[in-house]
């Protein structure tokens, strides 16, 4: 059993590597702090292995149509899309704002869309951990397979828990990343709306590419 949850778990760090996830957690942790971006890629590695055990269920009692279980893959294709859309929209209509101002001695940059300004900012992580099960339908079949066979055709929550695990580790690798970016490379107000214009190119590139593939 130990080596059937390591295996899992090596699964889930390979299938994080997709472009479309990567892709989404760069789309809403580009200039958050290390706390919120922490908590985006948690979240929505939870928000995907939730979306795996909840479909893994439905499929255990119901014959679904492998027809049917590729429109997971229209739907993560069109979420990632909508982004890209989104954050375009953003930038060309001039609704990225910057702010510096100091904490205790330490310089602080905000970074927000729209007109207000808000510290908390829970919605980029509401959303973070909905992306994170809606995504969770595309290629689900595929992964439910893979899991099903490691498990001598059974899947439970621990093998979901294992593979969030592996998922995770991944997405947080990633989230420190753009980290790192975000402290270093958008300290003005130009380079915020570059990164912002980047990542949503970046998000049509790949969802076009998922629709076509």
């Amino acid at each position: 059993m130990e080596l059937s949850l390591l295996l899992i778990f090596c699964y889930g760090i390979l299938h994080a590597f997709g472009p479309d996830h990567l892709t989404a957690i760069a789309d809403f942790s580009i200039g958050k702090n290390k706390k919120k971006t922490m908590m985006i890629t948690t979240l929505f590695a939870i928000g995907h292995g939730l979306s795996l055990f909840i479909f893994a269920k439905i499929l255990q009692s119901a014959d679904i149509s492998g027809e049917i279980l590729a429109y997971g893959d229209i739907i993560s294709a069109t979420v990632i899309i909508a982004m890209g859309l989104y954050l375009l929209f953003m930038v060309m209509t001039d609704r990225i704002h910057l702010r510096k101002h100091m904490h205790h001695g330490e310089e602080h940059i905000h970074i927000w869309f729209g007109k207000s300004h808000d510290h908390e900012d829970t919605v980029a992580e509401g959303s973070s951990f909905t992306m994170g099960l809606l995504m969770g339908a595309g290629g689900v079949r595929g992964m439910l397979i893979t899991l099903g066979a490691v498990g001598s055709g059974n899947v439970d929550f621990t093998m979901i828990g294992a593979f969030t695990a592996g998922v995770m580790l991944i997405f947080v690798g990633f989230g420190m990343i753009i980290l790192y970016l975000n402290q270093h490379f958008l300290g003005n107000i130009t380079n915020v709306r570059r990164a912002f214009a980047t990542a949503g190119v970046i998000s049509l590139v790949v969802g076009t590419n998922i629709l076509l593939g």
